[in-house]
């Protein structure tokens, strides 16, 4: 075979080659490539008929080769724009696609971070419940304690209101006896107040703790009169005579009296159960006494008879 027609075969097919990855992208340039190939082959045997030698016909093969390059060269630029044409639709059509993805991508991202909100919230909430349920279960706890402990006081309620009934007169009896022991004060008032609790001790319409409530109301007005100072008229026995007098009582330390006059001056005796005259030495005393309970003096040092423990 001619070696000329071997180089430009080899040359065809050379071409064919480095066209053919972009002649399967597309069918009408392959179409076309074929088409010019078939042409190609037409001239060729056209021009160099079988038998006849390459070397005759210089001339010939130098234009056909100058066609088949620029045959070449212009399936191939087509091919080329083609192919580019192609990348560059798939590159658009894959920004597009790209551009949706990363729209669907932040959206959920932003569902994702608005749910993620939600939740803890939500959980503040469970956790504060949790807290809460622990301290309502501990006072129920503590309420069912306390309510085991008044059902256990109801049941008991019948004892003691049969108690508390022999507990007052007994409380009434023990106050009436304290007052005629006493020093005479104020006898008048005190001895009222035990009679009302005696009267209202055998009173249907008031409750027991009512009662109960009124006797220690007493004993505390009791309790009251050791720490006070209080002046006041009474009338007492002076040498089998009633006399209006002055009566000062200095707690439960000391009960004096002085008539109007400041004339004479006594004292209590509660051991001999008696008023006692006193000299002139305590007159002062008993007035100035008798001043500051009445608040017409300042307190000061007063001088007033005082039995000695044990007397």
């Amino acid at each position: 075979m001619c070696p000329d027609l071997v180089s430009v075969r080899l040359t065809i097919v050379t071409l064919i080659l480095i066209l053919s990855p972009s002649i399967d992208r597309s069918i009408r340039h392959e179409t076309r490539v074929m088409q010019a190939g078939g042409d190609l082959l037409g001239t060729i045997k056209e021009h160099f008929p079988v038998g006849i030698s390459m070397k005759k016909h210089p001339m010939r093969l130098g234009t056909l080769l100058k066609a088949v390059c620029l045959l070449s060269l212009i399936s191939a630029g087509n091919a080329f724009a083609a192919s580019l044409d192609e990348v560059l639709g798939v590159r658009s059509s894959t920004t597009v696609d790209g551009a949706k993805s990363q729209a669907k991508i932040d959206k959920l991202s932003e569902q994702t971070q608005d749910l993620l909100t939600q939740y803890k919230q939500v959980m503040k909430v469970v956790d504060g419940l949790r807290i809460y349920n622990k301290q309502q279960r501990r006072l129920i706890s503590n309420q069912e304690t306390e309510l085991a402990e008044l059902e256990e006081s109801i049941d008991q309620v019948t004892v003691i209101e049969r108690q508390i009934g022999p507990l007052i007169e007994r409380m009434i009896e023990n106050l009436e006896k304290f007052v005629d022991l006493d020093i005479p004060f104020l006898m008048g008032e005190r001895i009222e107040r035990i009679e009302f609790l005696k009267d209202t001790l055998d009173r249907a319409d008031v409750s027991v703790a009512e009662k109960f409530s009124q006797v220690l109301q007493a004993y505390q007005v009791e309790n009251t009169y050791g720490t006070t100072i209080e002046a006041y008229t009474a009338n007492i026995e002076l040498d089998g005579k009633s006399r209006n007098v002055d009566m000062l009582k200095w707690g439960r330390v000391a009960l004096v009296f002085q008539t109007p006059d400041g004339e004479t001056t006594g004292v209590w005796d509660n051991k001999a159960r008696q008023w006692v005259i006193l000299g002139d030495e305590f007159r002062r005393g008993v007035r100035d006494g008798l001043r500051i309970a009445r608040k017409t003096q300042t307190a000061d040092l007063v001088r007033l008879p005082v039995a000695a423990p044990g007397e």
